[in-house]
């Protein structure tokens, strides 16, 4: 008979297994949701840990360092991003983690219990399972970091969203959102030619705002697939 091992024997699960574990289940239920909804999810794999990173940056570059944060991410799928937000987080920020498949919603739920970035501010931290103009016109937030799919959506519904985000921002704050390089062009090959037309008026609605209120945009390469970032920043006088 084979030896048993006591639990103090065993050997333990080193963090970078258990990284690796986490990155592969987000990963599997992602895929799977992708799949069956492809329009709402807009992707096919979570966002990488450069994308997440870098769309955190005015959770980092604050006006003032001791005032608190309140955050809103939309869009939260598997929580990638929100592990970045939650590790940039500081004492008194706040997060809603919006997210309208039901599936994403209660995975949220279970990693503010079980993820040791997310678990480190469960107390401050709250999933919505709605779309996210459905969270109403009287919160505040000073960051607004979003996932959405813009070019799966139409110009109206886009830019019914962005309106919706600029209506609970903060005067001087901040909206961080990301696309996919090169989507238009490749539609445009091989899409049909109205999927294709939806996507282009939805980009000007985009460029729209980004021309309006827009304070930088980056490239994020090292992502699946390749991303850029608008940052976005709300004028002090409106």
């Amino acid at each position: 008979m084979a030896a048993t091992q006591s639990p103090s024997e065993r050997p333990s699960e080193s963090p970078s297994e258990s990284g690796l574990d986490t990155r592969l289940r987000d990963t599997a239920l992602f895929v799977r949701q992708a799949f069956r909804t492809f329009r709402a999810t807009g992707a096919v794999a979570p966002s990488g840990p450069a994308l997440a990173h870098s769309l955190t940056r005015f959770i980092d570059e604050r006006e003032d360092p001791d005032a608190p944060l309140s955050i809103l991410e939309a869009g939260a799928g598997t929580g990638p991003v929100s592990r970045a937000i939650a590790a940039h987080m500081r004492p008194g920020d706040t997060v809603d983690l919006v997210e309208s498949n039901a599936e994403f919603a209660d995975y949220l739920r279970g990693l503010l219990d079980t993820d040791p970035d997310l678990a480190a501010v469960g107390d401050r931290a709250k999933v919505h399972q709605c779309l996210v103009h459905e969270m109403g016109p009287d919160r505040r937030y000073d960051v607004i970091i979003s996932g959405l799919p813009f070019a799966n959506f139409t110009a109206e519904e886009v830019r019914g969203i962005l309106e919706y985000y600029f209506s609970v921002l903060r005067p001087g704050g901040h909206l961080s959102f990301f696309g996919y390089l090169y989507t238009k062009q490749v539609k445009a090959v091989i899409a049909p030619r109205e999927d294709y037309l939806r996507q282009a008026r939805s980009s000007w609605v985009v460029e729209e705002w980004v021309n309006r209120y827009g304070i930088d945009t980056v490239r994020v390469l090292p992502n699946l697939p390749p991303a850029w970032i608008h940052h976005l920043r709300k004028p002090l006088d409106d």
